[in-house]
């Protein structure tokens, strides 16, 4: 029997300036990553991105439109470990979203924090180092299907 992955969402925001936001994850200094989170039992992806944005950066799905949506970014949870009953690892549906909020907008003082910050930055100035080893293969994919390009 192979790896069980559990289905997860990943909300790449766009700005304006063709920046795209980021956040860095409460307690891990140094650690970002796009908006993202599980697909809940009875939810499309598309509804669980909506959930997501909403519970991580406090956004509703009205300050966004879904331009794009890739699947079947996978990876698998370091050292065979199992999470989230009995998952080794998570098959991801990113979505590239136009967002036309203010900034002001976008809070992480949520019910369930996710984020210690946030910050838009261009894509290729994204730091893949910034990711977990084990998720970085995915990061790299996503950049290229999404961006063209790997960041510097």
């Amino acid at each position: 029997m192979g790896t069980k992955y559990r289905l997860n969402v990943a909300g790449i925001l766009r700005n304006s300036k063709g920046k795209v936001l980021v956040g860095e994850r409460l307690g891990k200094d140094g650690a970002w990553q796009f908006p993202q989170g599980g697909v809940d039992d009875g939810e499309t992806a598309l509804e669980a991105l909506y959930r997501e944005l909403e519970e991580e950066v406090g956004i509703t799905r009205d300050l966004y439109t879904v331009v794009e949506q890739r699947s079947g970014y996978r990876y698998q949870f370091v050292g065979g470990r199992l999470k989230f009953g009995g998952y080794g690892g998570q098959e991801q549906t990113y979505f590239l979203c136009d967002y036309h909020g203010q900034k002001s907008q976008i809070s992480i003082d949520t019910d369930h924090p996710e984020f210690q910050n946030v910050d838009w930055i261009k894509p290729h100035r994204f730091d893949l180092n910034a990711v977990p080893e084990f998720k970085r293969s995915v990061y790299e994919r996503v950049f290229e299907d999404f961006f063209g390009e790997l960041p510097d």
